[in-house]
């Protein structure tokens, strides 16, 4: 446990920041979830409507250093690859 006043106050925020991290980490796994559910339905427009969701909240985690912006990237490039691929395939389909 910490001694000095400041160690305290160090411990306090950490838990704090710790507590919002696992928050904000949460959130954007359950909307990354929620774009893969939509994915294996085969539902294209609510894959479309989830990503931009998950978009949103990952630039925002990477823009409070929650997440590394590098790792937001990548979230976001294999989430729209698969949307993408879900969307050529519903277009596919209606062509047939």
């Amino acid at each position: 446990m910490p001694h000095s006043a400041s160690a305290k106050k160090r411990h306090r925020q950490n838990l704090r920041n710790r507590d919002r991290n696992r928050a904000v980490k949460s959130e954007v796994k359950t909307h990354v979830r929620k774009v893969l559910d939509a994915i294996a339905t085969g539902d294209a427009a609510a894959a479309g409507e989830h990503f931009r969701t998950v978009t949103k909240k990952v630039d925002q985690a990477a823009a409070k250093k929650t997440i590394h912006r590098n790792r937001a990237a990548r979230i976001k490039s294999r989430l729209s690859a698969r949307v993408k691929a879900v969307g050529g395939a519903k277009a596919k389909a209606k062509k047939a």
